[in-house]
């Protein structure tokens, strides 16, 4: 009776990891992210490793065009969570007008190298973000570039709110990607409803 409670119990852990469903090739992987996820379920902010954004002297103008910018990214992440290409693609939009907007004459000199080195390479993943609704697979791949911006950037600046910085290792065949999300639970946006919990919280900015 206890080794079949056992059987079952190890077999639950297995059915919640990160796997594509395949038989054996992902075995380790999904033991491991069985108790990254089990984790994640029961650690609080405090056990995660808290990173403080770079700059301390933001102008509050840029402040809010760095907010925008955070917005309309964790919207377009929050479709491809749900597998919804056409709002990624209304979200991304509404990201290419809000990069538009800013001002950077509020920046200081830093803060405008930091900024400029970012700028050309997220408007450029918004836009094809924006013009592929019915292409979720190159959106996905154009956001694991923008969320290596969107980190940098919230590093940097901060991004209006505590971030948590999310790690699937599964994307792209297993090379992995990270993405920013405003709550610790998972949604992962590049596995959408597939394997809706498949990675783990790395750190949170605040």
């Amino acid at each position: 009776m206890r080794y079949s409670i056992f059987i079952i119990a190890i077999s639950a852990m297995i059915f919640t990891a990160c796997n594509n469903s395949s038989d054996g090739e992902n075995k380790d992987n999904m033991s491991s992210m069985s108790n990254d996820t089990a984790k994640q379920t029961i650690t609080d902010d405090k056990d995660v490793k808290q990173v403080t954004p770079g700059f301390t002297n933001v102008d509050a103008n840029t402040s809010g065009y760095v907010k925008n910018i955070v917005d309309h990214y964790l919207h377009i992440k929050n479709a491809l969570a749900n597998d919804n290409g056409s709002e990624a693609a209304n979200g991304a939009k509404m990201e290419s007008q809000a990069l538009a907007e800013v001002d950077k004459s509020f920046f200081t000199p830093d803060q405008k190298k930091v900024y400029d080195g970012i700028e050309e390479d997220l408007k450029e993943h918004a836009e094809h973000i924006g013009k592929n609704g019915d292409n979720i697979k190159h959106q996905r791949e154009h956001f694991s570039m923008m969320s290596e911006d969107v980190y940098d950037l919230v590093k940097a600046f901060g991004g209006g709110k505590a971030l948590y910085h999310d790690f699937c290792p599964m994307y792209n065949e297993n090379k992995g990607a990270l993405w920013l999300s405003e709550t610790k639970e998972i949604k992962n946006p590049y596995m959408g409803n597939k394997m809706p919990t498949c990675g783990r919280v790395e750190e949170v900015i605040k």
